[in-house]
C-alpha cells in the first residue's frame, strides 16, 4: 500500500509544483484558461501559492508527518472543486478534463495518504 501511496503522492506533487511554477510565471496557457473561466490575473500568485504550499504537504506527508500529508490533500482536492466548479460555471467543458484531473490526483493521494 505504501508503494501506491508514494507513486500517486510524487506524481500529485511533481504536478502541483508544475502547475504551481507555471502560475508564477503566467504561462500564457495559464492566463488564456483563466480568463475564459473569469479568474482575474491578479489571482494568479494566491492561487500558485496555494497550489504549491499543497504540493509542499504532500512532500511533509512523504517524508513523515501523516497529518500535514492529509490536511495538505485535503486542500488540494477543495481547490480542485473549486476549480472544476468554476468552469462548469463558466461552461468551458473542452479543458475539464484538466482540473479533473488534478482533483483525481488530490482525491486518489488523500485517500491513500488515509487508509496507509
Amino acid at each position: 500500500m505504501f508503494t501506491a501511496y508514494a507513486i500517486i503522492t510524487v506524481v500529485t506533487i511533481l504536478a502541483n509544483a508544475a502547475i504551481a511554477v507555471a502560475d508564477f510565471l503566467r504561462a500564457g496557457f495559464v492566463l488564456a484558461n483563466s480568463a475564459e473561466v473569469g479568474v482575474p490575473e491578479t489571482w494568479l500568485p494566491w492561487l500558485a501559492s496555494l497550489k504549491g504550499a499543497g504540493a509542499a504537504g504532500l512532500v511533509l506527508g512523504l517524508l513523515g508527518v501523516p497529518v500535514i500529508g492529509v490536511a495538505a490533500a485535503t486542500g488540494l482536492v477543495l481547490f480542485y472543486v473549486g476549480a472544476v466548479t468554476a468552469h462548469l460555471r463558466a461552461r468551458v467543458y473542452y479543458n475539464l478534463a484538466v482540473p479533473g484531473g488534478f482533483l483525481a490526483l488530490a482525491g486518489a493521494s488523500l485517500v491513500l495518504a488515509v487508509v496507509r
